[in-house]
């Protein structure tokens, strides 16, 4: 499952009646945050002509306050935030934006506007991406674009190598060597499942499921 597939959800007629536009004087910040690694993007406003524009495009559009006009994220550069969904905060006067981003968010060329705060699960789904974007490389150029290149029964024993060694470690309680062989083992599960077309994103969602029965 990839962010591609996530149904997006929009607010409803009755929570946007009950957002209060006196409180915020007409402009709503909106916190822009990444659907899939949660890292906070950016921060904007918007006026309650910017999120109908963004509910009905799927684009985030803000009210730009320097423009004094509709701006949507993306419009000269391309850079679009893809809306996942929109959330009202419990004081109905803040909204939360989960997005999939289309390249870099900052105009400096950083993914996030708060570069460089990063949370480690932001940096786990860095990874991932990196992983992907060595499927098609020359297998000369790195080693995980060799380990692609060997096909899926060599990652598929590397794993199993690696979490045989994992458990090993944690046999004798070496923490050193526990740390270690369980960044082998993730790292080459990320590799296994990207040459099988899966992601972590897959997984969660088949953990979720679980955790609800």
């Amino acid at each position: 499952m990839s962010i591609q597939d996530v149904k997006t959800c929009l607010l409803t007629d009755e929570q946007i009646s009950q957002l209060d536009w006196e409180k915020v004087d007409n402009l709503m910040p909106a916190i822009i945050q990444h659907a899939v690694s949660g890292e906070v993007l950016m921060l904007g406003y918007m006026n309650q002509e910017a999120l109908s524009v963004t509910q009905s495009s799927g684009k985030v559009t803000f009210y730009s306050r320097t423009k004094e006009r509709l701006w949507t994220k993306g419009e000269t550069s391309e850079n679009y935030l893809n809306v996942v969904s929109i959330t009202p905060d419990c004081d109905n006067d803040t909204l939360l934006i989960l997005v999939n981003p289309v390249g870099p968010t900052c105009h400096k060329g950083n993914n996030s506007c708060f570069h460089p705060a990063e949370t480690d699960w932001a940096f786990l789904y860095q990874l991932e991406e990196l992983l992907a974007s060595r499927k098609t490389a020359d297998p000369e150029s790195s080693y995980t674009a060799k380990l692609y290149a060997s096909g899926t029964k060599r990652i598929a024993q590397k794993v199993g190598e690696e979490g045989v060694e994992t458990a090993l470690a944690a046999t004798v309680n070496d923490r050193f060597e526990l740390k270690n062989e369980a960044s082998d083992l993730i790292y080459h599960l990320l590799v296994l499942l990207q040459d099988q077309d899966l992601n972590l994103s897959a997984v969660i969602e088949n953990l979720r499921q679980r955790h609800k029965k």
